[in-house]
């Protein structure tokens, strides 16, 4: 079997790590990659945006299927274009993949579904937009509609902060077209979960819940990132919680789009808010998290190939297993570049951990300079998984690790899974059901 990987972060890092994993003999290809899947495969210099160059590369390597990491290559009509080469591959159709890329209709179609989520309106105007804010009243939220890599999400604890957000989208340009429109949301109040879902658009195989850290500073301080940390399972999510999930959020946001005729298949990412009248919609994204990925696929006992090589094919997941967990706790601490989530630099040597037997190293932001030393290339650099029988064990072994991956200007989170450790130690995992 031949996988073809679309993308070149820790996410893209992780999936192929556990593809290899589930058949030694499954041969790696990723575009454009990076040096830690190098180790697991091959590496192609196509671009994720290069529609045209992906497909003739995976009609060159004569790939079994293939996955789709970020959401810019399914916005932009990847698996329509491999649909109609008749190539097999894993995501939703650009149609589908709007319940991501435009938080309009995705919010649209939740309300109209009656899936529970906060109530929000939508602007063009700065005027309008700030109107809306101080008839909601603070704490609000605004929100890029569009895709903003994690970072166009903005809960204003005054109205002074509120505008200013409107400001920079609307005004300011500060996300480009993703903050062209925006959404003025009511405040939820809870704990996040992230909540992923394999689907062949009617059916759907939940994994257990994990908590993404979005801010830079531990205790969750400053400003949103792309994810600095994740931990899994959540002791707040139980499987009767996930199955509520199931039947609330996901059954009828798939049945919606089935309805419009634009079926979900792929990863559906539904990040939730543990309100007081239960588990209320974030926001959807319509691939694998990032860097729940990292945190979720260590645990995964369970053949992650087989259900993912079936909803590529078109094939039903009817009558499939519930996937399978190790027991114990996951921890994946996300090393950062100097100004992240701001500007960053690249070229710093990188120094990685001289033992890496009890974790796994997941690359994210690297690559090879001219001499074919490791050096930073992004913002997130690397993400550093511990699996232990407690969080807390978890979380000690991949901080520190995650002390070891040395370069110039490098910050991490040494307080990843703080709020479980508030909470009674998970020592287990009991599956959620297939549906």
């Amino acid at each position: 079997m031949k996988v073809l990987i679309v993308g070149g972060g820790g996410r893209e890092h992780a999936l192929a790590w556990k593809l290899r994993r589930d058949d030694p003999t499954c041969e790696i290809v990723a575009a454009p990659g990076n040096p830690g899947i190098a180790a697991l495969g091959r590496c192609a210099n196509v671009k994720v945006s290069d529609i045209d160059g992906l497909v003739a590369l995976a009609k060159v390597e004569r790939v079994t299927f293939t996955v789709v990491g970020p959401e810019g290559p399914l916005e932009a009509g990847l698996v329509d274009r491999f649909r109609a080469e008749g190539l097999a591959v894993f995501g939703p159709t650009s149609a589908a993949a709007r319940i991501e890329t435009s938080k309009r209709y995705a919010k649209e179609l939740m309300l109209a579904a009656g899936v529970p989520t906060a109530s929000a309106r939508t602007f063009t105007e700065p005027s309008a937009a700030k109107a809306e804010a101080r008839r909601l009243g603070a704490p609000v939220v605004v929100k890029a509609s569009g895709i903003a890599a994690g970072k166009g999400v903005i809960v204003a604890m005054t109205l002074d902060e509120a505008e200013s957000a409107i400001d920079a989208m609307l005004v300011d340009n500060a996300f480009g077209a993703a903050g062209a429109e925006v959404l003025v949301e009511e405040f939820m109040e809870g704990e996040e979960l992230s909540l992923f879902a394999i689907t062949d658009g009617t059916h759907l195989l939940p994994f257990i819940a994990a908590q993404d850290h979005k801010r830079i500073g531990e205790g969750d301080t400053g400003p949103n990132t792309g994810g600095m940390g994740a931990y899994a399972p959540v002791s707040i999510a139980p499987p009767e919680l996930v199955d509520e999930a199931v039947q609330r959020v996901f059954a009828p946001t798939l049945r919606a789009m089935r309805d419009e005729g634009c079926p979900f298949t792929g990863l559906l990412y539904a990040g939730l808010m543990l309100t007081r009248q239960g588990p209320k919609v974030v926001e959807f994204n319509c691939r694998f998290g990032d860097p729940e990925t990292q945190a979720l696929l260590p645990l995964l006992e369970s053949n992650l190939l087989e259900p993912m090589r079936a909803v590529a094919d078109g094939r039903s997941l009817a009558g499939a297993a519930p996937l399978a967990w190790k027991t114990g706790a996951s921890v994946t601490t996300v090393v950062a570049a100097a100004g992240y989530p701001g500007t960053v630099k690249p070229g710093a040597a990188i120094t990685l951990p001289a033992d890496t037997a009890s974790v796994s190293i997941f690359h994210a932001g690297t690559a090879r300079d001219g001499s074919g030393a490791l050096v930073t290339a992004g913002g997130r650099v690397v993400a550093v998984t511990a699996l232990a029988p407690t969080i807390a064990a978890a979380q000690a072994a991949s901080a520190a690790a995650a002390s070891q991956v040395t370069f110039t200007g490098s910050q991490y989170r040494r307080d990843i899974g703080w709020r479980e450790l508030t909470r009674a130690p998970v020592t287990g995992v009991t599956p959620p059901a297939p549906v």
